[in-house]
């Protein structure tokens, strides 16, 4: 048994680390508060401008769907990987990265790159996967702007045909201790559906300008949009899996340090006891 003067370091060396672990939760929670507004907010017009854009293209030729609907046979693939600059936070950035993994098997044969946005991210790819670019600076200053930037690149590559297909990887946020990991395709667009190409051939719009003209404007639109929900989700989803690990983290603390708090007046007591018999001892000792 460890002696008390090592027992009582490891309860003060516990205690201590308890006390950042609830700081950081707690800050966490504030950031999660703020996060999960946002994202909340904004995945309505998200939605509707992705529904709007089905509507119209649906009703349109293949060749008018502009560049960016173009299909091509895909040997090159460029996969987004939004991340987290920070860690603490479970395996918030484990699983995403075994995402990417799975998806590099995947489209075996074929030539896969990783943009990332995020520095956990980037720091673990880098060293299996050919990492053509990092965006971990959105995420300093989170702003429609700054994403848009990033969504133009990506927009910019696919029409000068660097890639023939572009994917996201990202965490979903559901709920503050659920995260689900998402893959989703960025470019070329999807076609719709074909019971929504019913459904939506039955509706009669008057347009004004022409279908063409709103189609090709909304899509670079819809496409920033995108990219900038799925950064959203992953900044919230990021603060939803930290306050929860460092929850669990205070409370195996508080579980660590009660148990040592007990070892520590066990090894007391035994120490009082064999005091107490040496005294016992001794004044029998003398009395004899």
């Amino acid at each position: 048994m460890a002696n008390l003067k090592e027992i009582r370091n490891r309860i003060a060396s516990v205690s201590s680390t308890m006390q950042i672990t609830s700081a950081m939760k707690m800050v966490s929670a504030a950031k999660l508060k703020k996060a999960q507004d946002a994202i909340t907010a904004m995945r309505p017009y998200s939605e509707k401008l992705t529904e709007l854009l089905q509507n119209l293209s649906a009703t349109l030729d293949s060749d008018n769907g502009g560049v960016f609907a173009e299909q091509r046979p895909v040997n090159k693939v460029l996969i987004v990987a939004i991340t987290s600059n920070r860690g603490l936070c479970g395996a918030f950035n484990a699983n995403v990265i075994k995402q990417i993994k799975n998806l590099q098997v995947a489209y075996a044969g074929k030539t896969v790159d990783v943009l990332a946005i995020g520095k956990k991210g980037n720091d673990v790819l880098k060293k299996t996967c050919n990492v053509v670019g990092n965006k971990s600076e959105l995420f300093d200053t989170l702003t429609f702007e700054n994403v848009a930037e990033a969504a133009q690149l990506l927009m910019d590559k696919f029409a000068a045909g660097e890639y023939d297909k572009i994917e996201l990887v990202y965490n979903h946020f559901k709920n503050a201790a659920t995260q689900i990991v998402l893959t989703e395709q960025f470019l070329p667009l999807e076609p719709a559906a074909k019971d929504e190409k019913a459904a939506n051939n039955a509706t009669d719009y008057i347009f004004e300008p022409s279908k063409e003209e709103i189609v090709l404007s909304l899509v670079p639109l819809s496409l920033k949009t995108q990219l900038y929900k799925a950064v959203r989700d992953s900044f919230a989803s990021e603060h939803g899996a930290r306050m929860t690990a460092m929850h669990k983290a205070t409370d195996n603390a508080t579980a660590l340090r009660n148990q040592l708090k007990l070892t520590y007046n066990k090894a007391r007591q035994a120490a009082i006891t064999n005091e107490i018999l040496e005294i016992v001892g001794g004044a029998e000792a003398l009395n004899s």
